[in-house]
């Protein structure tokens, strides 16, 4: 680590700063801004620490589409600088989004932080976030660096205490640089942790006379327990002999797993953007004997051998202004054969009842377990 410049010495303008616009940093770094993209606080507040930071290896995770990480890679052309991402879609709009104009930023997704070790990493961290993918993402990072390695880490809440303890618990030197809009903590690897978490977890729901097991890790969709929403899918779906099945937004794969006991000859394909909800999908099938149960990364909606599915189920989640809804539904229209089935769970149905007359047939409401599920069927070509 061959210079860094932050709070704790002499400030160096950031050229991200050069006016907060609230939040906007120029695409590609250049004088030319682009005010299309948001940067989180917590990301920019690690931003405004790094403005002279050259390392040959850097590993950062991001919570918008890496932009801490080009800023990096451009700091230092000659090093190695790899964002990281769970999912799918968030890996793939940040290559796009950065266009490949910085040749030393790897972006990639995958289930865990890549192996190789590191002498920088970056961590920002928003109030709202996973507790436990966090505590994971700390350990791992901790693993990754090399020893006397920093860790930079930032969260968007000036009165942390939660990061704080978290830190304790991992690292022995560590520097709290309070800031405006939250809280950036340095610290620096002194040695190997003796006692790691593992934060894996697998546990068992019972369908259809069948105790079914489930794996999940942090940052999968309900880590730990089975979501009422998917009980209340599994309450109102029929899934008859022979069925092709597809769970869309599988998440640790529980339905896509009931559905491949329901009855013989079932298929049962689980699709999702999170590579870890992929990996708990194979683990856990693999952990009750199924042969039946295969499991697909895709963020996109591109359904395997479309206009062959007889069942298609999903629970989209409700941060994403209906984008997230709208591609299940279209991925169900492309999957369906004609006479098909389709259902979705929501607490609120108006946009889906609306949509779904559009582009199914058939459409109904029925109430399980607080939710409402919206069923309709493919029409004919």
């Amino acid at each position: 680590m061959r210079a860094f410049t932050g709070s704790h010495s002499p400030k160096v303008p950031c050229p991200m700063a050069r006016r907060r616009s609230d939040l906007v940093v120029p695409h590609g770094f250049t004088d030319e801004p682009d005010f299309t993209l948001r940067v989180p606080d917590a990301e920019f507040l690690l931003l405004q620490e790094v403005t002279e930071l050259e390392v040959e290896s850097a590993l950062c995770t991001s919570l918008g589409r890496g932009q801490l990480a080009a800023h990096l890679a451009q700091l230092d052309p000659h090093s190695k600088v790899t964002c990281f991402f769970l999912d799918r879609y968030l890996a793939d709009d940040s290559i796009h989004y950065h266009q490949g104009e910085t040749p030393n930023l790897r972006i990639i997704c995958d289930v865990d932080l890549p192996p190789e070790p590191v002498e920088f990493a970056a961590l920002p961290i928003s109030r709202g976030g996973e507790a436990e993918l966090n505590r994971d993402y700390l350990q791992q990072m901790h693993a990754r660096l090399v020893p006397g390695g920093m860790l930079l880490t930032a969260v968007d809440n000036k009165n942390d205490t939660w990061l704080c303890h978290e830190l304790e618990k991992i690292f022995r030197s560590i520097a709290r640089l309070p800031q405006k809009r939250g809280v950036v903590y340095r610290c620096v690897k002194e040695g190997e942790l003796k006692r790691p978490r593992d934060l894996r977890c697998e546990f068992a729901f019972r369908d259809a006379g069948h105790l079914i097991q489930a794996v999940s890790r942090p940052g999968v969709f309900s880590h730990r327990s089975l979501d009422l929403g998917a009980r209340a899918i599994l309450e109102t779906m029929e899934v008859h002999p022979s069925d092709k099945v597809l769970d869309m937004g599988c998440g640790a794969g529980v339905i896509a797993l009931a559905a491949a006991r329901r009855a013989e000859g079932v298929q049962s394909v689980g699709m999702d953007s999170s590579a870890r909800a992929i990996q708990c999908l194979k683990e856990g099938a693999a952990l009750n004997g199924l042969s039946n149960v295969t499991a697909r990364l895709d963020a996109a909606g591109e359904v395997p051998e479309p206009g062959t599915f007889d069942l298609v189920v999903g629970n989209p989640p409700y941060y994403s202004h209906y984008k997230i809804a709208e591609i299940f539904l279209q991925a169900a229209r492309k999957a369906l054969k004609p006479g098909g089935r389709v259902l979705m769970v929501t607490k609120r149905t108006d946009w889906f009842t609306a949509r779904m007359n559009q582009l199914f047939r058939d459409v109904t409401v029925e109430e399980a377990r607080g939710y409402k599920i919206v069923k309709a069927r493919q029409r004919s070509q």
